[in-house]
């Protein structure tokens, strides 16, 4: 009986996810600094990542629509904060700049990294930063220096793996593995760690229903992991 619940509640929280994206999504506003963030109903989630991990790429793949978020194989071409929104004000969605681009001019970079972090400590409704690793390298330096301003600002966080496409299963599993306990001791961190690929789909049911969960704070956590 009680396997019987869990997998109604798996059930539930899946198909919460795919109707929470299921609707049309449009660009609501950029913004090249603090004062022009926008005002937001309901709450915000933030996409975070390295240059070319894959953000916009990830973000047009869970609303399916292929050019909401523009994509460039230019890394650190998202030099501003970009907001989407859906016909329901529960959720919004942030793309946040890349950071540890190395090729941009020091001046370019320490302006991303300002507005990011001073978006991430002021912004009383964003609930949760996804930071995106890249699953064919795991967590590098910069991930880590993200992470660590993100347990400083006490901002919750979850760790997702893209392109897991790109790698063979015992090697994901590797790196899933190494990033759990990398990131086990981090006060901020959401312990489970959910691997994606824009290009196959895997791994966006999971993050959906995640993203659903915080958007309607009536739904239950999950007692066991999405996954089977």
């Amino acid at each position: 009986m009680e396997r019987t619940d869990e997998a109604g509640e798996k059930a539930a929280r899946l198909e919460a996810g795919r109707l929470l994206f299921a609707r049309p999504w449009r660009l609501l506003s950029s913004a090249p600094n603090i004062p022009a963030l926008p005002t937001t109903g309901g709450i915000e989630v933030a996409f975070a990542g390295r240059s070319n991990v894959g953000k916009s790429s990830l973000i047009n793949a869970l609303v399916g629509q292929k050019g909401l978020a523009r994509t460039s194989n230019t890394p650190g071409r998202t030099q501003e904060l970009v907001f989407f929104i859906a016909d329901d004000p529960s959720l919004t969605l942030v793309d946040m700049p890349g950071y540890g681009y190395a090729r941009a001019p020091k001046a370019t970079v320490a302006k991303w990294t300002r507005l990011a972090f001073d978006f991430l400590r002021g912004r009383s409704n964003l609930r949760r930063v996804s930071v995106l690793v890249d699953a064919r390298h795991g967590l590098k330096p910069n991930d880590e220096e993200a992470l660590a301003l993100l347990d400083k600002a006490a901002v919750s966080y979850q760790v997702v793996l893209t392109k897991a496409d790109k790698v063979k299963p015992a090697e994901l599993a590797a790196v899933a593995a190494a990033t759990t306990a990398a990131i086990t001791k981090r006060p901020a961190a959401h312990p489970e760690i959910i691997a994606t690929s824009a290009e196959t789909g895997a791994g966006l049911p999971e993050l959906r229903a995640e993203i659903a969960t915080l958007a309607a704070p009536e739904m239950p956590a999950p007692a066991v992991p999405l996954r089977d």
